[in-house]
């Protein structure tokens, strides 16, 4: 299952919204209003919980200086990834893409895809206001 939002113009650097991404305390700020749990576990990993949804733990899977990150779950369970691509159009200003890759039998694609589109999309829109 594929998932991305649309392209978010955000008025910082490539290199600011990396930064920020990196750090996955930050990761808090960006959460839906409905965040249960959040813990920074360790530099590389997090968990977190929405109302009524299981903790599920990120973990830092891969990242490219100022234009890559990928977090990926850290159980096999539900193998997915969250990458966010960041795209520097000027010195204060870039785009982030935020794309989800997941593979799921298509009972369970049906009944999380509209629930991680949504939380994808508060994502993008709480990065753009960092």
């Amino acid at each position: 299952m594929h998932i991305e939002t649309q392209k978010n113009k955000i008025d910082k650097s490539a290199k600011d919204v990396y930064e920020f991404l990196t750090d996955l305390k930050n990761f808090e700020r960006l959460m839906p209003d409905n965040i249960d749990k959040f813990e920074v576990i360790n530099e590389d990993r997090f968990l977190f919980a929405l109302k009524g949804m299981p903790q599920i733990v990120l973990q830092r899977k891969d990242q490219h200086p100022y234009d890559k990150i990928v977090l990926g779950a850290a159980s096999d369970k539900l193998p997915f990834t969250l990458t966010a691509d960041i795209v520097a159009l000027d010195e204060d200003t870039c785009e982030v893409l935020l794309s989800f890759e997941g593979e799921f039998n298509a009972m369970m694609a049906m009944m999380i895809k509209k629930p991680i589109t949504n939380f994808m999309g508060t994502l993008s829109e709480n990065l753009g206001s960092i």
